[in-house]
């Protein structure tokens, strides 16, 4: 075995991969209801048929608080069977691999993987390692990996660069669909949102079937800041965050990933990437100077996978008319203004690199406010 190999294998065996640090109730297990449109069966990116995530989860010893989260738009080969995509860029300050042939193409040729600022080349190189290792990619000499980041370098010794290839290897071999783990795992393990503890955490709307009964699903990595809200409610404020300190004190970075069955073109993928922002913006964030805020949007109709190789001259296609992207779009919005409040109720406190503590959600008091304003559904 060669010292790479091991030193992999030495790596997967210290990486924890732990829902303990998840509370274990979400948002609407409070009576708190995000929007008009209903949630899928699991409330989550996977409510969109073929979508799996996968986490690896590091946490080792006193500094180590980073992971990987993996997310796949169907379980076939990706490179193979390429699915409509597009990236919209709320903020650019961060290091998303992959955006110009995206932007170009329209499409996504592999997994999205979500990690750390300093991580970003491992995992792309992994990615790259992941599709040329498929028996059917054997001829393939490029490869696109699309890799987002936020820096959890608060909590995490992320100079360290912690993250091996066998860790991203592990996320994407893990992914399944279901129930998604959220809060402290994967890219979410050291990420702090609104000044408490982010991590990573998802929603879904399923749109009436007189619009298409399309499903919407959306999973955050949440490390932003800004001045909390809950469903209009001031959550901040209410806390006595209403300093002007506190409003501007709010660099960090979300990524969003939106996925949805819907038979959309990249420009319209890159249309609904916009209103994500629009969800994010709901929960109080400000996309600051300092904050990397990207949505990459993908389309996983199977009817409109583009083959990497084809004797056809004509790549044929059914897209949804431009009249009938508002229910998406809303959607969109509700699924990650959900998404990123679930991300805040599953994380748990937290302390990581030099003994740093970023404190959960101090839900209690948040329900209370809830109740001030009228904002809890009672059974």
């Amino acid at each position: 075995m060669s010292s790479k190999s091991i030193s992999i294998l030495l790596a997967l065996l210290l990486a924890v991969v732990v829902d303990s640090y998840s509370q274990s109730k979400r948002v609407r297990d409070y009576g708190i209801e995000i929007g008009v449109q209903k949630t899928g069966k699991y409330n989550g990116i996977t409510d969109v048929a073929g979508v799996q995530v996968g986490h690896t989860t590091l946490i080792i010893s006193d500094s180590i608080r980073t992971g990987v989260t993996a997310i796949l738009p169907h379980g076939e080969n990706i490179f193979q069977a390429k699915v409509p995509a597009a990236i919209y860029i709320g903020n650019g300050f961060g290091k998303l691999a992959g955006y110009s042939q995206v932007k170009e193409l329209g499409n996504i040729e592999t997994p999205i993987i979500l990690t750390n600022t300093l991580s970003v080349p491992v995992a792309s190189d992994a990615l790259i390692t992941y599709t040329l290792g498929q028996a059917e990619n054997k001829k393939v000499r490029s490869v696109n990996s699309v890799v987002g980041e936020t820096n959890d370098g608060r909590l995490n010794d992320i100079r360290g660069r912690h993250v091996k290839e066998g860790h991203v290897l592990s996320a994407i071999r893990n992914a399944k669909s279901g129930v998604v783990a959220e809060g402290n795992v994967g890219a979410g393990t050291g990420t702090v949102c609104f000044q408490y503890k982010g991590g990573i955490g998802t929603s879904s709307r399923v749109i009436p079937k007189s619009f298409g009964g399309y499903t919407v699903g959306v999973l955050v990595q949440t490390n932003f800041g800004g001045v909390l809200e809950i469903n209009g409610v001031p959550i901040s404020k209410e806390l006595g965050h209403g300093s002007p300190l506190y409003t501007y004190d709010v660099d960090g970075s979300c990524m969003i990933v939106v996925m949805t069955d819907a038979p959309l073109d990249a420009r319209n993928l890159e249309r609904l990437a916009k209103r994500a922002m629009l969800g994010l913006a709901k929960t109080g964030g400000i996309a600051s100077n300092g904050s990397g805020d990207y949505v990459i949007a993908v389309s996983t109709a199977k009817g409109n996978r583009i083959a990497y190789s084809s004797d056809e001259l004509i790549n044929e296609a059914t897209v949804l008319r431009n009249g009938s992207m508002s229910p998406l779009f809303l959607a969109t919005i509700e699924a990650t203004e959900e998404a990123i409040l679930n991300s805040l109720f599953a994380a748990e406190t937290m302390t990581g690199r030099d003994g740093h503590v970023v404190p959960a959600l101090p839900i209690d008091k948040v329900i209370e406010i809830m109740k001030k304003y009228n904002k809890i559904k009672e059974d």
